[in-house]
């Protein structure tokens, strides 16, 4: 489901301005569906935030209980 190549197209045309030019060039239903766009990308990378604190503390807690059972 996730597509790295993809999210690396995505920063590209974020950093090279394009996003920038398409927004400034376009018509207002090209700019409204732009900042549509992102912000559901804002609303996935909070959700992505909070999905990635979950799993990496899951992860802490797995890990301490492990070296708590290899101590015994």
């Amino acid at each position: 489901m996730l597509d790295q190549a993809y999210l690396d197209k995505l920063a590209d045309y974020f950093a090279s301005g394009d996003l920038e030019f398409d927004f400034e060039h376009g018509d207002e239903a090209r700019r409204q569906m732009i900042l549509g766009c992102l912000e559901k990308l804002m609303d996935l990378a909070d959700q992505a935030d909070e999905l990635a604190t979950r799993l990496i503390f899951k992860g802490g807690m797995l890990q301490a209980m492990a070296g708590i059972k290899d101590q015994k």
